[in-house]
């Protein structure tokens, strides 16, 4: 068995990919030579030399917990004050040590005070030291003595960034700690940013007071709050990362401005959340949470099918799926959950099938509360919020409806004590109002409504959170615009084979545009244009491949009726086909891509097919759904994977065909 392991992590290291420097770890952890090691990878065997100096400290580490759990007492005698320094030296966090010595990460904490263990603060030479540079962009360092010096008398605050770019967390919460730093500023504050990732604006030395190039934990915060003594840490503006150490910087005695750390808590933790709303007789959809496999199945039945599933306190939706029936929950629990424990529960919510679902985002001073926008998807709810487009304002939402949103959003603002941002989402069906879920923080939408509404309402929020009122600034709602605005996404998937197209629950997309119109046709096309979406012209005709499952075909007809008027020819797969040709729409018979030739595939790479509307039913796209999928996009056809997307790109094509599209005066939306 070991022998196979070894020959595994040969076979990995061999070829370049992510993972390579846990495998590279693995490596040396079963004594493969570094000259070994440096053949198969190529690596220079400078850098596994001191890799391997990482991997046999761990090993000394591990062998001083001697498998028992340490105390406080027995590290003082085991664990020296020189062992602790080399242990910071080569990286090793509190949460590491605290893992290898089988101890508390306090436990750590209080060892490194005891033998005054702390980082020092180095400023980053932007000079290259052809000259002295006094730029105040510091990083860590357990290397060298710490001559940095607070001299300032100004009130300071510490603004927490977003971390590393990825899928779910991007540039759009860079966007809120630029104008929460730069408004600190404007205040008389001493502005402070924390942040690790070089490619955003946040790291930029003129934005801020003084800027950590560090990374977002309690470990590294606490250390900063150490050297900076600041008035408070904001920590709503770098999305859900901040937020998991919000109340652990409370227990150590940091001034978490804005919304208290504990109702941060209880919107995170689900069954608090659902009890509160359930208290207050606020409708969500059924929800359990599953502690161990057995539950998962009697769980799933009480809630009802289909069901959302996902690990608790998830970002950007990761794991996330849309379950039809026990059996696939069964292959959920095996392939998606990972351990499921009450440590890591998962998450259990009835899905709410062709939802018109709603992003809210509003502003708090603590008594009074501003709706900045109220956006409505395009995509149906279960697609993530990150992954569809949006408008401002909504294009189908009744002035009860409305009303009901607002005083929903109000009363959550009131309940959870928000200062600052929040974003509420909801669904809408057979008139009932549905609250999915409520971030107490600034969400990704909210640089895009603060474009769209002309009110840069991160600045708000800010001064909100150092004590201004809403009426002192002269802050008031209006959602009624002059303009319509439309929030298309950007997907990577041109970029990489094998990618499933189809979208669902775990976020997918890696930026975004914005189309700004007098109509929703007019911003949608502008916005489909900007994400590389061509849209086929009716002047220009050609033909629309549909193949659409049997739960969307009726909603689908008057799509079809609508692109032959056009002038388009159809083609569809069997099913589809026949439900339109009974219902008096033509379309030609294709193959699927195992049927026979001509198939879907033969007649994309012959140029016929201009757009593809495919709808598949559940989260697992079939293989000629994915293949299909992978050549549109190569191909850069447009490819729309949700009806709602259908009728909103055809109300873009008729929109071309009408009229030439005209650019918006920033004047227009003001």
């Amino acid at each position: 068995l070991l022998g196979e392991w070894r020959r595994m992590i040969q076979s990995k290291l061999s070829k370049p990919h992510s993972e390579n420097l846990f495998f590279l770890r693995h490596a040396l952890k079963l004594s493969l030579e570094v000259k070994d090691v440096a053949r198969i990878t190529g690596i220079d065997p400078w850098f596994i030399d001191q890799i391997e100096r990482i991997v046999d400290f761990e090993k000394r580490l591990r062998a001083l917990a001697n498998g028992r759990h340490s105390k406080l007492l027995d590290l003082r005698k085991t664990v020296s004050a020189s062992l602790l320094w080399e242990a910071k030296r080569l990286g090793f966090s509190d949460h590491q040590l605290a893992t290898l010595l089988r101890c508390e990460i306090t436990t750590i904490r209080k060892l490194r005070d005891i033998h005054d263990i702390q980082p020092s603060y180095l400023p980053v030479d932007t000079c290259a030291g052809e000259f002295e540079a006094f730029t105040p962009y510091f990083y860590s360092s357990y290397d060298t003595g710490d001559d940095r010096k607070i001299d300032s008398q100004e009130e300071s605050v510490i603004v927490l960034g977003s971390g590393p770019n990825r899928i779910g967390q991007g540039i759009e919460f860079d966007y809120c700690c630029v104008h929460a730093s730069l408004t600190l500023r404007e205040e008389g504050y001493r502005s402070v940013m924390v942040n690790c990732n070089p490619e955003t604006v946040s790291t930029d030395y003129d934005i801020s007071s003084a800027l950590y190039f560090e990374p977002i934990t309690l470990e590294d915060i606490l250390a900063i709050c150490e050297v900076e003594d600041p008035d408070g840490v904001i920590v709503q503006f770098g999305g859900q990362t901040p937020l998991k150490i919000a109340e652990a910087l409370t227990h150590e005695g940091i001034n978490v401005l804005g919304t208290p750390p504990q109702s941060i808590a209880d919107a995170e933790d689900r069954e608090k959340f659902g009890a509160i709303l359930s208290a207050n007789n606020l409708p969500t959809p059924p929800f359990g949470i599953v502690f161990n496999f057995s539950e998962a199945e009697e769980v799933a039945d009480e809630v009802g099918f289909p069901i959302l599933v996902r690990p608790s306190f998830v970002l950007g939706g990761r794991a996330m799926e849309i379950v039809y029936d026990s059996e696939g929950l069964r292959k959920y629990l095996r392939e998606s959950a990972g351990e499921v424990t009450p440590e890591h529960p998962v998450l259990i919510d009835r899905y709410i099938e062709n939802a018109f679902e709603f992003d809210v985002d509003a502003v708090s001073d603590g008594n009074e509360t501003v709706i900045c926008g109220i956006l409505q998807h395009i995509e149906e709810a279960g697609v993530h919020s990150g992954d569809s487009a949006c408008v401002i304002p909504p294009y189908a939402l009744s002035d009860d409806v409305r009303e009901k949103i607002l005083s929903m959003t109000r009363k959550l603002a009131s309940l959870f004590h928000v200062v600052g941002l929040m974003n509420v989402q909801f669904a809408y069906r057979d008139d009932q109002l549905y609250i999915l879920e409520m971030n107490p923080r600034a969400s990704r939408t909210i640089p895009f409504v603060s474009k769209a509404t002309g009110v840069n309402w991160v600045r708000v929020a800010t001064r909100c959170i150092l004590g201004q009122t809403l009426r002192d600034m002269g802050i008031h709602e209006n959602l009624d615009l002059p303009i319509v605005a439309v929030k298309e996404v950007v997907f990577p998937f041109s970029r990489f084979e094998g990618i499933n197209p189809f979208l669902g629950p775990e976020m997918r997309s890696t930026g975004e545009v914005m189309g700004i119109g007098k109509t929703i046709s007019e911003a949608y096309s502008k916005a489909l244009y900007a994400a590389g979406t061509y849209l086929p012209s009716p002047d220009e005709g050609g033909t629309v491949f549909i193949s659409i499952n049997e739960l969307d075909r009726l909603r689908m007809l008057p799509i079809a009726r609508k692109l032959t008027e056009l002038g388009f020819s159809i083609i569809a797969t069997e099913g589809t086909q026949k439900f339109l040709n009974n219902n008096g729409v033509e379309a030609e018979f294709v193959f699927k891509v195992e049927e026979g030739r001509p198939n879907i595939i033969d007649r994309m790479k012959d140029g016929q097919v201009r757009m593809l509307i495919n709808t598949p039913l559940g989260r697992t796209s079939y293989y000629d759904e994915r293949v299909v999928g992978e050549l549109a996009y190569r191909m850069n056809l447009t490819l729309i994977t949700t009806l709602s997307a259908a009728e909103a790109a055809l109300g873009a094509i008729e929109r071309i065909g009408q009229h030439d599209l005209e650019p918006i005066t920033l004047q227009e939306i003001r």
